[in-house]
């Protein structure tokens, strides 16, 4: 009998300095006597709604300093628009601090994301987009591939006065490019870097007269490029290019020089 109310007693002990704490953990008690009354955030704000980001923690800090969940309170931040990154910290007594990291967008990607300079896809829905960025689609998994297209061939580009705007890589890695006057380019699957500079090379030849403007090269080619034009509108002067010179129809194929 005596063992047996020295355990009941040993329990009881345990329980009155257990109990407390988990109830402070817990925020069952405490959030009035440490509560986080101040937020502290850090970061570069240009796109991040600050309003919301103080909407998103409040209901975390009322739980109180250490019940606070910081975990959870860091992937409700990282899920707000604009936000690449979040770190979510607490400091004695009563200050929240979090760190957020914003997006900054590269280029549009596919029909409703963005894709961030560190190669981060994230939804597009909800924020003022940019007007001046770059169209990509692609594999998910190839982003990278796409922005080193991107970045050669707009260098490429670049010595003949013409601007790459869209980057396309389909599901079997077939390359097409959109330029700033609306001219498609078909790169193909292989050696699109090859076939590129090939192109390049020769549009100053091609430009030399101003009677029509390309609207489409194929390069899918072993020695030669297949070319479509069009009438150049009266306001346009870039890309134009030399008239077919066979058949009376609107493409012509270009050899390699």
């Amino acid at each position: 009998m005596n063992a047996l109310l020295r355990i009941v007693g040993w329990i009881l002990a345990v329980a009155l300095v257990v109990l407390p704490v988990v109830a402070v953990l817990n925020g069952w008690v405490g959030a009035n006597h440490w509560p986080l009354t101040r937020l502290q955030a850090t970061g570069e704000f240009h796109r991040v709604d600050g309003a919301l980001l103080r909407q998103t923690l409040m209901p975390y800090a009322q739980r109180g300093f250490f019940a606070v969940d910081l975990d959870a309170a860091q992937d409700a931040v990282a899920k707000l628009p604009w936000v690449e990154t979040a770190e979510v910290r607490k400091r004695w007594p009563d200050v929240l601090e979090v760190r957020v990291v914003e997006h900054k967008p590269f280029a549009r990607w596919g029909a409703d994301r963005l894709l961030s300079e560190h190669g981060r896809l994230f939804p597009a829905k909800g924020i003022a987009v940019p007007k001046d960025l770059p169209q990509f689609a692609g594999p998910d998994a190839r982003t990278r591939e796409v922005v080193e297209l991107y970045n050669e061939s707009r260098e490429l580009f670049a010595k003949v006065g013409v601007d790459v705007r869209e980057v396309t890589m389909d599901p079997r890695g077939s390359w097409t490019l959109g330029m700033g006057n609306g001219a498609v380019v078909v790169v193909g699957r292989t050696e699109a870097r090859a076939r590129l500079g090939r192109f390049v090379r020769l549009l100053p030849q091609l430009l030399t007269q101003n009677t029509q403007q390309l609207a489409r090269a194929d390069l899918r080619y072993t020695n030669g490029f297949a070319l479509t034009w069009k009438p150049v509108p009266a306001t346009t002067d870039a890309f134009k290019l030399l008239p077919p010179v066979a058949g009376q129809g609107g493409s012509s194929q270009q050899g390699n020089t």
